[in-house]
């Protein structure tokens, strides 16, 4: 087995949750009385933090601090309330999951969503299996592709990031496993496509969970 753990981003990569991220924010634009955005573009919006996610979709003249930060809170209270409306794990995930896990396989998630959310989801929507440590965006740890939170993880793990493949749906997982000297895996089922991905350093590209397998378990 040539990976003792596997990284894990949560939203376009284990779960699909675009559709309540979007109705949450959509929601959040329309009680401020700005324009919704259709779900789509949201796929561009998300992947880099709650901050990053308010300031993308008001228009750029209503960027001021104040505001974007009234939005973010607003964002978390109507978020709490719908953020497993739609969401679930991509087709094929729960296999996967149960492979890595029967064969001793370690997991751990980390992603730029606000960190009690992205436990939450952990939690609810991928009871079966054990991840550990589960990482959202912390305030004192600085967001990917920072590798910060990844060689973290490395750490508390006991493991070298040789030892560790990532695998997300981004250009920010791209960078943030190239930063920490992690091998990284392109998942096309999620929110971005190939080109950003191979541009920002995928080692591989894969259209189904199961293609994991043989990166994973290759010697």
């Amino acid at each position: 087995m040539r990976y003792k753990a596997v990284i894990f981003d949560l939203d376009g990569t284990l779960l699909d949750t675009l559709e309540d991220l979007a109705s949450a924010a959509n929601r959040v634009l329309a009680d401020n009385n700005f324009p919704a955005h259709p779900v789509a573009a949201y796929r561009t919006f998300v992947g880099e933090g709650l901050q990053t996610l308010i300031e993308r979709i008001l228009p750029e003249q209503n960027r001021e601090a104040a505001l974007v930060m009234k939005m973010m809170t607003a964002f978390e209270k109507v978020y709490a309330e719908c953020w497993h409306a739609r969401s679930a794990p991509y087709p094929g995930i729960a296999s996967l999951l149960d492979y890595l896990t029967a064969k001793g396989v370690r997991l751990s998630v980390l992603s730029n969503k606000p960190d009690q959310f992205t436990r939450l989801c952990v939690r609810r929507m991928l009871p079966r299996w054990s991840f550990d440590p589960v990482f959202g965006q912390r305030p004192d740890v600085p967001k990917k592709p920072d590798p910060t939170a990844a060689l973290e993880i490395a750490q508390l793990l006991g493991l070298s990031p040789s030892a560790i493949l990532y695998v997300g749906d981004s250009g920010v997982d791209m960078h943030t496993a190239r930063a920490a000297m992690m091998d990284v895996v392109g998942v096309l089922w999620g929110f971005r496509d190939a080109d950003e991905l191979q541009q920002a350093g995928a080692q591989s590209l894969v259209t189904r969970p199961e293609e994991l397998l043989p990166i994973i378990f290759s010697k």
